[in-house]
């Protein structure tokens, strides 16, 4: 595995929670770090810019070395006017991870290594992957099939055996993983992390309303959409939510890409995010409303028990033919 001694020694669980867009905060992030998860939120979460500064501030503050480390999340495409501003916040308070997504950008990158900050780029494929890694990326966050928000179309068993070809470096799975069982399947592909964010939304921290935490409690996989309609980029949805603002999920339209804007906070984007709701296809594990530290002990027991199970299961002899 290519976890730094350093970073394996202070989780729990090798887990990282994903940046959800809105829903993230410092309260969620802190109850995953002080769990024992890498915790995330996107910069864009905290607006204006000064409640960005204020945030961590706050993180810098009250977690303790014994704590597992946080991330933020940059939307490098080209609409995300806040890029610049949130990436000098990040250099100053010294974020000691980045998460950079919908592009890489090699200035974006030297900056978060001037102080020696990692980088992990999410991507949906082998293509872009090696785009990131050649722009100067430490890591990759593989976004497969079934993960919430944007989300690719590739099996995940397919993407980390093509990135692993080549890739040796910290990778994390991203799709359909809920449970420490998935955790321990992702590390058996191949991956060094799972990477959870569906689960985390049904969490008493997490900034989702409660009708939003409880549909991700009462829905299965099948409820799950996939759809560009929203933003211009596809991603996975709950189908609920679509019928819940008057449309019909299965007539949906094309999206357009020119459309998305993560800097203004557009109109098009709070009904995107606000009242669409995305969600991954691992939902089905989740039954209740938790405290985020609650649900990561049950990814630990979960994961622990599979791990169990399967050193005690007898080996399956081949015969030779």
């Amino acid at each position: 595995m290519s976890i730094p001694a350093s970073l394996a020694s202070r989780l729990s669980i090798p887990v990282i929670g994903s940046p959800l867009f809105i829903i993230s905060g410092p309260d969620l992030v802190m109850a995953q770090c002080r769990a024992g998860i890498i915790g995330s939120f996107p910069s864009l979460n905290a607006r204006p810019l000064a409640q960005f500064e204020e945030w961590l501030q706050r993180l810098n503050t009250e977690l303790t070395p014994s704590d597992a480390p946080y991330a933020v999340n940059l939307i490098v495409h080209r609409s995300n006017d806040r890029l610049m501003a949130d990436l000098e916040l990040c250099v100053k308070y010294k974020v000691p991870m980045i998460i950079t997504s919908l592009g890489a950008r090699e200035d974006v990158n030297a900056a978060i290594h001037s102080y020696g900050g990692t980088v992990m780029h999410d991507i949906i494929n082998d293509k872009f992957a090696h785009k990131a890694i050649e722009k100067g990326a430490d890591g990759l966050i593989a976004v497969a099939a079934g993960a919430g928000g944007h989300a690719g179309t590739i099996s995940p068993f397919a993407l980390v055996q093509e990135i692993r070809k080549w890739f040796h470096g910290p990778l994390a799975l991203s799709g359909s993983i809920a449970t420490g069982d998935a955790v321990l399947a992702a590390q058996a592909m191949g991956a060094d992390f799972g990477y959870i964010g569906s689960a985390f939304i049904a969490t008493e921290e997490a900034r989702a309303v409660p009708a939003y935490k409880q549909m991700i409690v009462d829905s299965s996989a099948s409820d799950i959409l996939y759809s560009n309609l929203f933003t211009g980029v596809h991603g996975n949805y709950l189908r609920p939510s679509v019928v819940a603002a008057g449309m019909d999920p299965d007539n949906l339209p094309d999206g357009d890409v020119s459309t998305m804007n993560f800097g203004s906070g557009s109109a098009s984007e709070a009904k995107a995010w606000k009242d669409i709701w995305g969600c991954g296809q691992g939902i089905g594990a989740i039954d209740a409303v938790l405290p985020a530290g609650e649900l990561v002990a049950k990814l630990v027991r979960e994961y622990a028990a599979a791990k169990a199970r399967l050193l005690g299961a007898p080996a399956i002899a081949m015969a030779a033919e």
